[in-house]
């Protein structure tokens, strides 16, 4: 099945990239059916294989496929275990296509729903096209309940209503991935970062087959992780360029407790007679309104390292998908009067 995908400038119309870690069995496999598929498409692609440090002979099995087919095959090697996300990272920054597939190498994905991706974001123009593995094949109380309460959560909080943001196999527009940078175990959370530049983006059902060579990486101990990867995120993508709003709302709530604290305690004292000094009340009171400027200060502390951050390196706080005759208006230089007329140097250089 031939597809079409717009290329622009770009050397590959598909990269697609798989994060290894220890999967020596799983390899061979793998690139055996990716190929076949891949080549079914009529596309230029190349697959990026990204070891994480394994301690098996995967670095071995990827070099040998690299080596043997240098034109499309390409081998990122980390150089201790960084985590999937890391591995992910280093995999999009090295990769060369207009559209990037991610994809597992436990031959758990499944490398057929690629050209249905595909021609989803060709003739829909979606941006992003997202894997929800429907029908499952892991254990049930260490795999697929604690990521359905993740998922669940996920969504209440970033408001992108997602299935299975878990699931690794995802097609990007290289445009949608220029905007985001993974830490941490942030690679789940790209839909969130994506739809927080303006991505256009849909699930579709997957094909899940059951583990067959080598052991799962994951455990309950990464729910706990995505906890914590969700509240950055939520910063991130909700007040990374206005923090004042949620360090000086901090501020403003513990300022009204600290005077809450402080009218309890004149209340207690006016129609009680009994002035209750020696109460915590009048500690709240003070604590209250000391961490309520510290919010308000470390409010604006972050305003300014926002600034700083997107002055320095030349970003704003948007993202542009198209300018249709556009042009960025360049000064003449000082030695070139703005009139036209030749300058009193350029005069005297002549004269000469």
């Amino acid at each position: 099945m031939a597809a079409s995908v717009p290329n622009h400038h770009y050397a590959y119309d598909l990269s697609v990239v798989l994060p290894v870690y220890n999967e020596e069995e799983n390899i061979a496999p793998v690139h055996r059916e990716l190929v076949e598929v891949l080549d079914e498409l009529g596309l230029r692609y190349e697959i990026i294989y990204v070891d994480d440090g394994s301690q098996d002979a995967s670095r071995e099995k990827i070099i040998a496929l690299a080596q043997a087919s240098p034109e499309t095959v390409r081998a990122v090697l980390l150089r201790r275990n960084f985590g999937q996300t890391a591995a992910i990272q280093a995999g999009i920054d090295h990769a060369n296509g207009a559209i990037i597939a991610l994809m597992d190498a436990d031959l758990q994905n499944d490398p057929h729903d690629i050209p249905l991706m595909l021609r989803q974001m060709e003739e829909e123009g979606y941006d992003l096209v997202s894997g929800w593995r429907k029908n499952r094949q892991d254990r049930a109380i260490t795999r697929k309940i604690p990521s359905r309460l993740a998922n669940r959560l996920i969504s209440i909080v970033t408001g992108v209503h997602l299935h299975d943001y878990g699931c690794t196999l995802k097609t990007y527009r290289r445009e949608v991935l220029d905007h985001v940078r993974l830490y941490g175990e942030m690679h789940r959370f790209i839909p969130v970062l994506a739809n927080a530049a303006g991505a256009n983006i849909i699930e579709r059902v997957v094909n899940h087959r059951p583990r067959i060579h080598g052991q799962s990486k994951y455990g309950l101990w990464r729910t706990i992780k995505v906890v914590l990867d969700l509240m950055t995120v939520t910063f991130l993508t909700k007040y990374n360029t206005r923090p004042m709003y949620i360090f000086g709302g901090m501020g403003f709530v513990l300022g009204v407790l600290s005077f809450i604290s402080v009218m309890v305690t004149l209340v207690s004292t006016i129609f009680y007679g009994d002035p209750h000094w020696y109460s915590p009340w009048p500690v709240l009171a003070v604590l209250f309104w000391l961490f309520s400027m510290q919010s308000v200060l470390l409010g604006l502390m972050m305003e300014m390292l926002m600034r700083t951050y997107y002055e320095s390196q030349g970003k704003g706080p948007y993202a542009i998908q198209r300018v249709i005759n556009g042009y960025k208006y360049v000064p003449p230089p000082l030695s070139e009067p703005l009139n036209g007329e030749p300058s009193a140097n350029s005069a005297a250089e002549n004269a000469r």
